[in-house]
Protein backbone atom coordinates (compact mmCIF):
# COMPACT_ATOMS: atom_id res chain seq x y z
CA UNK A 1 0.00 0.00 0.00
CA UNK A 2 1.49 3.27 -0.83
CA UNK A 3 2.21 5.81 2.06
CA UNK A 4 1.74 9.50 2.14
CA UNK A 5 5.19 10.87 2.45
CA UNK A 6 4.94 13.51 5.06
CA UNK A 7 8.60 14.35 5.73
CA UNK A 8 9.19 18.17 4.36
CA UNK A 9 12.48 19.48 3.68
CA UNK A 10 12.50 23.38 4.41
CA UNK A 11 13.22 25.46 0.92
CA UNK A 12 13.34 28.50 3.13
CA UNK A 13 17.09 30.70 4.04
CA UNK A 14 17.71 29.17 7.33
CA UNK A 15 16.61 31.92 10.08
CA UNK A 16 13.43 33.15 7.72
CA UNK A 17 10.08 32.87 8.41
CA UNK A 18 8.34 29.84 7.16
CA UNK A 19 5.26 31.46 5.84
CA UNK A 20 2.92 30.32 3.18
CA UNK A 21 3.09 32.56 -0.13
CA UNK A 22 0.62 35.24 -0.29
CA UNK A 23 -2.77 34.46 -1.89
CA UNK A 24 -2.37 37.58 -4.51
CA UNK A 25 1.28 36.77 -5.47
CA UNK A 26 0.39 33.20 -6.20
CA UNK A 27 -3.18 34.65 -8.57
CA UNK A 28 -0.37 36.54 -10.43
CA UNK A 29 1.33 33.51 -10.82
CA UNK A 30 -1.50 31.61 -12.22
CA UNK A 31 -2.44 33.96 -14.60
CA UNK A 32 1.11 34.64 -16.14
CA UNK A 33 1.11 30.92 -16.77
CA UNK A 34 -1.94 30.61 -18.48
CA UNK A 35 -0.58 33.25 -20.79
CA UNK A 36 1.91 31.06 -22.16
CA UNK A 37 -0.46 27.62 -21.53
CA UNK A 38 -3.83 28.63 -24.20
CA UNK A 39 -5.43 25.31 -23.43
CA UNK A 40 -4.44 22.23 -21.52
CA UNK A 41 -0.28 20.00 -22.09
CA UNK A 42 3.12 21.14 -21.41
CA UNK A 43 4.64 24.29 -22.89
CA UNK A 44 8.28 24.67 -23.54
CA UNK A 45 9.54 28.08 -22.75
CA UNK A 46 12.37 28.23 -25.33
CA UNK A 47 16.05 29.08 -24.68
CA UNK A 48 15.25 29.25 -21.21
CA UNK A 49 15.00 26.57 -19.31
CA UNK A 50 11.62 26.69 -18.19
CA UNK A 51 8.03 25.25 -19.16
CA UNK A 52 4.45 25.52 -18.03
CA UNK A 53 2.20 22.97 -17.46
CA UNK A 54 -1.94 23.60 -17.62
CA UNK A 55 -4.49 20.71 -16.61
CA UNK A 56 -8.33 21.21 -16.37
CA UNK A 57 -9.38 18.19 -15.31
CA UNK A 58 -8.31 15.39 -12.76
CA UNK A 59 -6.57 12.18 -13.99
CA UNK A 60 -8.57 9.26 -14.86
CA UNK A 61 -5.41 7.51 -15.14
CA UNK A 62 -2.27 7.28 -13.20
CA UNK A 63 0.11 8.81 -15.72
CA UNK A 64 3.68 6.33 -15.71
CA UNK A 65 6.99 8.46 -16.74
CA UNK A 66 10.23 9.14 -16.10
CA UNK A 67 11.08 12.56 -13.52
CA UNK A 68 13.77 15.27 -14.95
CA UNK A 69 15.83 17.23 -12.58
CA UNK A 70 13.87 20.71 -11.77
CA UNK A 71 12.10 22.61 -9.24
CA UNK A 72 8.31 22.51 -9.90
CA UNK A 73 6.36 25.70 -8.14
CA UNK A 74 2.25 25.54 -8.26
CA UNK A 75 0.24 28.10 -8.66
CA UNK A 76 -3.06 26.12 -8.07
CA UNK A 77 -4.31 22.89 -8.10
CA UNK A 78 -2.62 19.83 -7.16
CA UNK A 79 -0.70 16.90 -7.85
CA UNK A 80 0.58 13.46 -6.30
CA UNK A 81 3.15 11.60 -7.37
CA UNK A 82 3.98 8.00 -6.55
CA UNK A 83 8.00 6.36 -6.01
CA UNK A 84 7.96 2.37 -4.95
CA UNK A 85 5.52 2.56 -2.14
CA UNK A 86 5.41 6.05 -1.24
CA UNK A 87 3.48 8.68 -2.35
CA UNK A 88 3.84 12.71 -2.80
CA UNK A 89 1.28 15.25 -2.98
CA UNK A 90 2.58 18.76 -4.13
CA UNK A 91 0.53 22.23 -4.63
CA UNK A 92 0.48 25.79 -4.10
CA UNK A 93 1.51 25.80 -1.00
CA UNK A 94 4.18 23.30 -1.80
CA UNK A 95 7.02 23.15 -3.96
CA UNK A 96 8.84 19.77 -5.37
CA UNK A 97 12.75 19.34 -6.52
CA UNK A 98 13.41 16.50 -8.31
CA UNK A 99 16.74 15.58 -8.23
CA UNK A 100 17.27 12.58 -10.43
CA UNK A 101 15.46 10.69 -13.32
CA UNK A 102 13.18 8.39 -11.59
CA UNK A 103 10.14 6.32 -12.96
CA UNK A 104 6.97 7.70 -11.26
CA UNK A 105 3.66 7.64 -11.59
CA UNK A 106 1.49 10.74 -11.30
CA UNK A 107 -2.00 11.88 -11.10
CA UNK A 108 -3.52 15.89 -11.20
CA UNK A 109 -5.70 15.08 -8.31
CA UNK A 110 -7.05 18.71 -7.66
CA UNK A 111 -7.71 20.65 -10.92
CA UNK A 112 -11.04 22.19 -12.95
CA UNK A 113 -11.90 24.00 -15.95
CA UNK A 114 -12.91 27.30 -13.91
CA UNK A 115 -9.29 26.69 -11.30
CA UNK A 116 -6.93 24.48 -13.54
CA UNK A 117 -3.69 23.31 -12.08
CA UNK A 118 -1.00 25.42 -13.12
CA UNK A 119 2.89 24.84 -12.34
CA UNK A 120 6.30 26.17 -13.51
CA UNK A 121 9.10 24.29 -13.90
CA UNK A 122 12.64 25.45 -13.54
CA UNK A 123 15.04 22.72 -15.09
CA UNK A 124 18.16 22.00 -12.76
CA UNK A 125 20.87 22.59 -15.40
CA UNK A 126 23.68 20.49 -14.65
CA UNK A 127 26.37 22.67 -15.39
CA UNK A 128 24.67 25.93 -14.60
CA UNK A 129 24.39 24.29 -10.74
CA UNK A 130 27.93 23.39 -10.62
CA UNK A 131 29.02 27.07 -11.01
CA UNK A 132 26.16 28.57 -8.54
CA UNK A 133 27.32 25.79 -5.69
CA UNK A 134 31.00 26.72 -6.13
CA UNK A 135 29.49 30.58 -5.14
CA UNK A 136 26.95 29.33 -2.98
CA UNK A 137 29.79 26.92 -0.97
CA UNK A 138 33.19 28.32 -1.48
CA UNK A 139 34.47 25.89 0.93
CA UNK A 140 33.25 22.69 0.27
CA UNK A 141 29.37 21.65 0.75
CA UNK A 142 28.37 20.27 3.98
CA UNK A 143 28.26 16.45 4.75
CA UNK A 144 24.94 15.28 4.26
CA UNK A 145 22.75 12.04 4.66
CA UNK A 146 22.35 10.32 1.68
CA UNK A 147 20.79 11.98 -1.42
CA UNK A 148 16.87 11.43 -2.25
CA UNK A 149 15.26 11.41 -5.51
CA UNK A 150 12.66 13.94 -4.69
CA UNK A 151 12.26 16.48 -1.97
CA UNK A 152 8.87 18.12 -1.11
CA UNK A 153 8.97 21.31 1.13
CA UNK A 154 6.75 24.23 1.68
CA UNK A 155 6.80 27.13 -1.11
CA UNK A 156 9.01 29.61 -0.46
CA UNK A 157 6.99 33.48 -0.75
CA UNK A 158 10.42 34.67 -2.23
CA UNK A 159 10.71 31.98 -4.91
CA UNK A 160 7.12 32.69 -6.03
CA UNK A 161 8.00 35.85 -6.49
CA UNK A 162 10.98 35.22 -8.31
CA UNK A 163 8.83 33.15 -10.67
CA UNK A 164 6.22 36.09 -11.27
CA UNK A 165 9.05 38.48 -12.36
CA UNK A 166 10.70 35.61 -14.60
CA UNK A 167 7.59 35.08 -16.89
CA UNK A 168 6.61 38.87 -17.09
CA UNK A 169 9.77 39.40 -18.21
CA UNK A 170 9.62 36.83 -20.98
CA UNK A 171 6.08 38.19 -22.01
CA UNK A 172 6.96 41.66 -21.76
CA UNK A 173 10.61 40.81 -23.76
CA UNK A 174 12.17 43.42 -21.97
CA UNK A 175 15.77 42.07 -22.04
CA UNK A 176 14.44 38.90 -21.12
CA UNK A 177 17.45 37.28 -22.44
CA UNK A 178 19.71 38.97 -20.44
CA UNK A 179 17.54 39.10 -17.08
CA UNK A 180 15.48 36.05 -16.82
CA UNK A 181 19.10 33.55 -15.85
CA UNK A 182 19.63 36.18 -13.65
CA UNK A 183 16.41 35.32 -11.63
CA UNK A 184 16.55 31.84 -12.66
CA UNK A 185 20.27 31.84 -10.75
CA UNK A 186 18.14 33.49 -7.76
CA UNK A 187 15.78 30.91 -7.45
CA UNK A 188 18.83 28.13 -7.90
CA UNK A 189 20.69 30.27 -5.17
CA UNK A 190 18.03 30.74 -2.50
CA UNK A 191 17.49 27.03 -3.19
CA UNK A 192 20.74 25.79 -2.56
CA UNK A 193 21.15 28.32 0.75
CA UNK A 194 18.06 26.23 2.01
CA UNK A 195 18.63 23.64 5.07
CA UNK A 196 18.20 21.27 1.75
CA UNK A 197 19.91 22.92 -0.28
CA UNK A 198 23.51 20.54 0.77
CA UNK A 199 21.54 17.40 0.14
CA UNK A 200 20.32 18.85 -3.82
CA UNK A 201 23.83 20.33 -4.03
CA UNK A 202 24.95 16.37 -3.97
CA UNK A 203 23.53 15.96 -7.58
CA UNK A 204 26.24 18.64 -8.87
CA UNK A 205 28.87 17.61 -7.10
CA UNK A 206 31.75 15.91 -8.81
CA UNK A 207 32.19 12.05 -7.91
CA UNK A 208 29.41 12.10 -5.24
CA UNK A 209 27.59 9.32 -4.70
CA UNK A 210 24.91 11.04 -6.18
CA UNK A 211 26.69 11.88 -9.38
CA UNK A 212 27.83 8.63 -9.14
CA UNK A 213 24.64 7.41 -9.48
CA UNK A 214 23.41 9.22 -11.99
CA UNK A 215 26.12 7.80 -14.20
CA UNK A 216 24.43 4.38 -13.82
CA UNK A 217 20.93 5.55 -14.45
CA UNK A 218 21.46 7.23 -17.75
CA UNK A 219 23.24 3.58 -19.07
CA UNK A 220 20.40 1.97 -17.63
CA UNK A 221 17.97 4.40 -19.66
CA UNK A 222 19.74 3.57 -22.89
CA UNK A 223 20.81 0.15 -22.55
CA UNK A 224 17.27 -1.02 -20.11
CA UNK A 225 16.97 -3.98 -22.89
CA UNK A 226 20.26 -5.66 -22.19
CA UNK A 227 21.27 -7.82 -19.35
CA UNK A 228 22.75 -6.43 -16.48
CA UNK A 229 24.92 -7.15 -13.61
CA UNK A 230 25.29 -5.42 -10.79
CA UNK A 231 29.28 -5.19 -10.49
CA UNK A 232 29.19 -3.69 -14.27
CA UNK A 233 27.30 -0.84 -13.23
CA UNK A 234 28.90 -0.19 -10.07
CA UNK A 235 31.89 0.07 -12.37
CA UNK A 236 30.29 2.41 -14.79
CA UNK A 237 30.01 4.61 -11.44
CA UNK A 238 33.56 3.79 -9.87
CA UNK A 239 31.96 2.64 -6.85
CA UNK A 240 32.21 -1.16 -5.45
CA UNK A 241 29.23 -3.30 -5.60
CA UNK A 242 28.15 -2.85 -2.14
CA UNK A 243 28.47 0.43 -1.75
CA UNK A 244 26.70 1.39 -5.61
CA UNK A 245 23.87 -1.00 -4.29
CA UNK A 246 23.47 0.44 -1.22
CA UNK A 247 23.28 4.21 -2.44
CA UNK A 248 21.36 3.72 -5.71
CA UNK A 249 18.43 1.97 -3.23
CA UNK A 250 19.09 4.82 -0.94
CA UNK A 251 18.60 7.43 -3.89
CA UNK A 252 15.87 5.95 -5.86
CA UNK A 253 13.95 3.50 -3.70
CA UNK A 254 14.35 0.86 -5.66
CA UNK A 255 17.61 -1.53 -6.88
CA UNK A 256 18.79 -1.41 -9.46
CA UNK A 257 17.23 -4.76 -11.04
CA UNK A 258 13.54 -3.16 -10.15
CA UNK A 259 14.54 0.37 -11.93
CA UNK A 260 15.75 -1.32 -15.22
CA UNK A 261 12.28 -4.06 -14.88
CA UNK A 262 10.14 -0.43 -14.54
CA UNK A 263 11.96 0.69 -17.72
CA UNK A 264 11.16 -1.98 -19.55
CA UNK A 265 7.34 -1.95 -18.72
CA UNK A 266 7.19 1.58 -18.87
CA UNK A 267 8.92 1.39 -22.51
CA UNK A 268 6.75 -1.65 -23.34
CA UNK A 269 3.41 0.41 -22.35
CA UNK A 270 4.71 3.40 -25.32
CA UNK A 271 5.15 1.09 -27.69
CA UNK A 272 1.99 -0.78 -27.53
CA UNK A 273 -0.19 2.68 -27.20
CA UNK A 274 1.94 5.11 -29.51
CA UNK A 275 3.21 1.89 -32.41
CA UNK A 276 0.38 -0.39 -31.84
CA UNK A 277 3.18 -3.32 -31.13
CA UNK A 278 1.48 -6.31 -29.82
CA UNK A 279 2.42 -7.68 -26.76
CA UNK A 280 4.71 -10.44 -27.92
CA UNK A 281 6.24 -7.78 -29.94
CA UNK A 282 6.23 -5.03 -27.05
CA UNK A 283 7.71 -7.89 -24.64
CA UNK A 284 10.57 -8.95 -27.16
CA UNK A 285 11.89 -5.62 -27.66
CA UNK A 286 12.37 -4.11 -24.25
CA UNK A 287 14.50 -7.52 -23.55
CA UNK A 288 11.94 -10.02 -21.90
CA UNK A 289 12.46 -13.73 -23.33
CA UNK A 290 9.07 -15.22 -21.43
CA UNK A 291 6.06 -14.01 -22.24
CA UNK A 292 4.01 -14.97 -19.27
CA UNK A 293 6.71 -13.42 -16.92
CA UNK A 294 6.29 -9.80 -18.62
CA UNK A 295 2.65 -10.12 -18.45
CA UNK A 296 2.85 -10.82 -14.37
CA UNK A 297 5.39 -7.93 -14.13
CA UNK A 298 3.47 -5.48 -16.12
CA UNK A 299 -0.03 -6.55 -14.17
CA UNK A 300 1.64 -6.06 -10.81
CA UNK A 301 2.86 -2.54 -12.21
CA UNK A 302 0.16 -1.30 -14.04
CA UNK A 303 -2.73 -3.01 -12.06
CA UNK A 304 -4.12 -4.92 -15.30
CA UNK A 305 -3.19 -7.13 -17.95
CA UNK A 306 -1.35 -5.85 -20.78
CA UNK A 307 -4.05 -6.77 -23.41
CA UNK A 308 -6.79 -5.25 -21.10
CA UNK A 309 -4.86 -2.12 -20.17
CA UNK A 310 -3.77 -0.91 -23.58
CA UNK A 311 -7.49 -1.61 -24.93
CA UNK A 312 -8.76 0.33 -21.69
CA UNK A 313 -6.09 3.27 -22.96
CA UNK A 314 -7.19 2.85 -26.57
CA UNK A 315 -11.05 3.39 -25.65
CA UNK A 316 -10.46 5.92 -22.58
Amino acid sequence: MLQLNENLVSFSKAGDDDYPPDSGDLKKLATLITKFAPHDGRFDLSGYGLHVVKETKTTAETIHTMSQPGLCIVAQGAKRISLVQKSYEYNESRMVVYAAEIPISASIIKASKEEPYLCLVVHLDLQKLIDLILKVFPHGVPKTPNTQAIYVGNSNPKTVAAAIRILDLILQQEDADLLVPLVIDEILIRLLRSPAGPSIAQIGITDSNAQKVSRAISWLKENYAAPIKIEDLAEISGMSPSSFYSHFKSMTSMSPLQFQKTLRLQEARNLMIMRRADVSSASFQVGYSSISQFSREYSRLFGSSPSKDIAQLRNA
